[in-house]
């Protein structure tokens, strides 16, 4: 607290505001009248920031004597008793009054729907609590009874939900003690000779019930009247990172200029830890008094990182994640294991886990797992996540971590006594549930990092700029979005249930906005911004709060307050590098057509091996489709050369069904093609019948490797489908998915298309045949070969040869990639093709 008193402007004991000076002489001359000892009275003041600063500006006019008890209601009520909740009081705590807004729905019947509806029925309770606990606890019966006529009677119908959502609501905040019953008690009253009373800019019904109670005892303070407005600028920007750049910018020109605490204000979140970030790459000391969300720091992202490498189905990226997070993992064998998944997009950490098996990491993930996924409670729970972080080297770090103790103390994992005793935390729960839980309460849960003392920005909402000295206001966000003339209600509550409820209004809403503006208008230097367009490029006016100020005539065009610089284009040559001394073999057919297509793509990607970590959490794609068919045709053909006489189509519905559970595509993501399979399954059989009585062919494999040396060329590849004809050739068929139009241009090409020449090399056979069968939903299945297969073979053996040739001789490896060849090309950014000069 001293640290904030410290920066709310330096006073002497000439220079204190004169609204503060004309407040507390009222202060000094009430207490001589009531003849109150200033001890045995308190002034309440709207927020918990000007308590330091009151404190310190009457130790500045009054350095002799005692002094009044500075206080807001919640630090009085903190003082003067300890509040101990009830097993089922709302206490403040999000993840104890999250369990016991489950149990209260369990209770009403509704348990089926607790997960869904506590978190609604929380917000209900909370909105109502602060109407509940304004109230002296004898009354608070009676306003909850007239209360309960205002709501819908419980019944069936579309609305039933929300009726008994809001009749729970009310009852658990009328039945609960609150921790400020105890400023209605007789002790308090006892104690004290005088309540002075500072409003804020919106009416707290808790200080107005505290004035009528010590109706002899309280003084209203009347708010300072508006202070004479100050210079305005006005930037208009043009989107969210213009917006940040040139309020980060403004910040550092008033800093420059010796006007220092500056003031933030934080009306959006992500927008102000935008201009933050930036503040604090220029070494600027800044204190952010509202926090941010402690769901975003790194502790709570470890945490719930854990928990979701535990649960059922969990992805492979899931894991990854916790892996990369955890300290106490060998980064030798996460880098093996992630390169391994990537490599063969194994999507599910339940096949990552088969595919991996006898891996200590693997050992590691799958014990973890073991033990997170039992039904248990919440005390449990709380343990085994406590074990679970220590199994990996995270829990002594997270206790060491300012947000780390924000995420201990938000969850309770060090208060197990604590928990023991809560009635509400004795039911068990699932992982699915428990995760969600914790992930709620994180969400709520606020981090506030520790304030830099001698802070030059204060970041802050708006409308705590009341009574506070500040030398300039950089306000952000001042569009219609962000800054609405009446800010939404909060919650479900209809207009007249708002007013029956005792519920701010609309009204109140819109008065306390226009009072805060007026406040932060009042500030000697204030400049506002907003951007002309939203992030998906929508049109944004100004707020209307700002348009009014436009046709007032007041304020006036702001100045970019960022340093132009000017950069020199430095294009880049084309690169030619040389792969004479870099292995270019063994070739492989898609390897020698990128060499054909782009040498320098051949260079980056194959010789030097550089390649791009594959996506693991992907949507099902036309790739994925093909990849699952030559799957389930190589389980049909062999499970067929076991059962010749086995019926076809069960045959391959059977191997559908294995193919899908192996590659983990259950679920609506793969129904399109699913949906697509009967036509395509029964095109294929027709087509195999037909192959199989006119050629004599006959199965042989699938999905052969094949290594090939022929003279200098070392060849490989992979063969989709080798039938034995009845001279004793092979004929290699590769499976396309394609459109049939696209592979009837493939053997248009000519000596072009370089695929079924270089199987017909890898065979090894005088006269081997190959072909392409395209495989289609939409089209029966068609076997598609060239006339001239061995020409066409004798001209690549003799055009790879020549090719690798040049490469050893040193010719450079220019990048001649066009079109879609460079469209999707992985090594653009090396070959810097875009920046070319020439």
């Amino acid at each position: 607290m001293a640290a904030i008193a410290a920066n709310d402007g330096r006073t002497s004991a000439s220079a204190v505001p004169d609204h503060w000076a004309a407040l507390l002489a009222e202060v000094r001359r009430q207490l001589r009248a009531l003849a109150a000892h200033p001890a045995r009275s308190v002034l309440l003041l709207p927020y918990a920031q000007l308590v330091p600063l009151a404190r310190r500006l009457w130790a500045v006019q009054c350095p002799d004597g005692f002094a009044p008890r500075f206080e807001t209601t919640r630090t009085w009520a903190a003082r003067v008793g300890l509040f101990t909740p009830g097993p089922t009081d709302l206490c403040g705590d999000h993840g104890r009054d999250l369990l016991t807004a489950a149990s209260l729905l369990e209770a009403a019947g509704l348990g089926v729907q607790r997960q869904h509806l506590a978190g609604p029925l929380l917000a209900q309770a909370r909105e109502l609590a602060a109407i509940a606990a304004s109230l002296p606890p004898a009354l608070r019966t009676d306003w909850a009874e007239r209360s309960r006529a205002t709501l819908p009677a419980p019944g069936e119908g579309p609305m039933a939900l929300e009726a008994a959502l809001g009749r729970i609501a009310l009852a658990w905040a009328g039945t609960s003690d609150h921790a400020t019953d105890v400023l209605f008690g007789a002790r308090v009253g006892e104690a004290l000779d005088a309540l002075f009373i500072v409003p804020g800019l919106q009416p707290d019904p808790l200080t107005a019930h505290l004035a009528e109670h010590y109706f002899e005892k309280t003084v209203l303070l009347p708010l300072p009247a508006d202070a004479p407005p100050g210079a305005v600028a006005l930037h208009v920007c043009a989107d969210g990172e213009d917006e940040a750049e040139r309020a980060a910018a403004c910040v550092l020109r008033h800093l420059t200029e010796g006007r220092a605490p500056v003031a933030l204000a934080a009306g959006d979140r992500v927008l102000t830890r935008r201009i933050s970030a930036l503040l604090a790459a220029r070494g600027v000391r800044l204190r952010d008094e509202p926090g941010w969300k402690l769901s975003t720091t790194h502790a709570a992202a470890q945490v719930v990182a854990l928990l979701r490498t535990a649960a059922r189905g969990a992805p492979a990226d899931a894991v990854l994640d916790w892996l990369k997070l955890a300290p106490d993992v060998d980064a030798a064998a996460l880098r093996a294991l992630e390169q391994h998944l990537r490599r063969y997009a194994v999507r599910g950490w339940a096949e990552a886990a088969a595919r991996t098996a006898g891996q200590p990491l693997t050992a590691r993930v799958e014990a973890l797992c073991a033990a997170l996924r039992a039904p248990r409670l919440v005390p449990d729970w709380l343990a085994a996540l406590r074990d679970a972080l220590a199994a990996f080297g995270a829990w002594l770090p997270l206790r060491a971590d300012a947000a780390g103790a924000a995420v201990i103390e938000a969850l309770g994992l060090d208060d197990d006594a604590g928990w023991a005793a809560w009635p509400a935390a004795r039911r068990r729960m699932g992982l699915r549930e428990f995760t969600r839980w914790v992930t709620d309460t994180l969400e709520a849960a606020s981090f506030r990092p520790p304030h830099p003392l001698g802070a030059q920005v204060v970041v802050l909402p708006m409308s705590q700029l009341l009574g506070r000295p500040f030398a300039a206001l950089v306000l952000p966000g001042a569009d219609e979005q962000r800054l609405p003339a009446v800010p939404e209600p909060a919650g479900p509550w209809t207009e007249a249930q708002r007013r029956d409820l005792h519920l701010p209004q609309r009204e109140e809403l819109r008065a306390a906005q226009a009072a805060a503006w007026r406040v932060a208008l009042a500030v000697p230097q204030v400049d506002v911004l907003w951007r002309t367009s939203d992030d998906s490029g929508e049109p944004l006016l100004p707020s209307p709060l700002v348009q009014a100020l436009q046709l007032a005539g007041r304020g006036v065009t702001g100045v970019d307050a960022r340093t132009a610089r000017a950069l020199v284009a430095q294009p880049v040559p084309s690169p030619a590098p040389s792969g004479a001394d870099l292995p270019a073999q063994p070739l492989s057919a898609s390897a020698y057509e990128m060499l054909r297509a782009c040498p320098y793509r051949f260079f980056a990607l194959r010789q030097l091996g550089l390649a791009e970590d594959g996506e693991l959490d992907v949507d099902v794609d036309k790739r994925d489709f093909g990849l699952w068919l030559h799957d389930v045709l190589r389980r049909f053909h062999e499970r067929l050369r076991a059962e010749p006489s086995a019926d076809r189509t069960a045959l391959m519905d059977a191997a559908a069904e294995q193919a899908t559970q192996a590659r983990g595509l259950r679920g609506g993501e793969f129904l399109p093609f699913a949906v697509a399979w009967p036509p395509l399954r029964d095109g294929y059989l027709q087509w195999l019948a037909g192959h199989e009585s006119t050629t004599g062919a006959v199965f042989e494999q699938a999905e052969q490797r094949v290594q090939r040396t022929l003279g200098e060329l070392k060849l490989h590849g992979t063969l989709d489908r080798v039938d034995r004809l009845p001279d004793g050739a092979p004929l290699v068929i590769d499976y396309k998915t394609e459109s049939p139009l696209r592979t009837q241009a493939r053997l248009k090409a000519g000596r072009e298309d370089t695929q079924l020449p270089f199987y017909a090399l890898l065979t090894g056979h005088d006269a081997p045949q190959a072909a392409y069968l395209n495989v289609s939903e939409r089209e029966a299945a068609k076997l598609y070969a060239p006339d001239d297969l061995l020409q066409l073979a004798s001209a690549l053996h003799q055009g790879i040869s020549d090719d690798l040739a040049r490469v050893a001789d040193g010719y450079p490896m220019r990048p001649l990639g066009e079109g879609s060849v460079c469209d999707w090309c992985a090594a653009r950014g090396l070959c810097r093709k875009d920046f070319w000069h020439g």
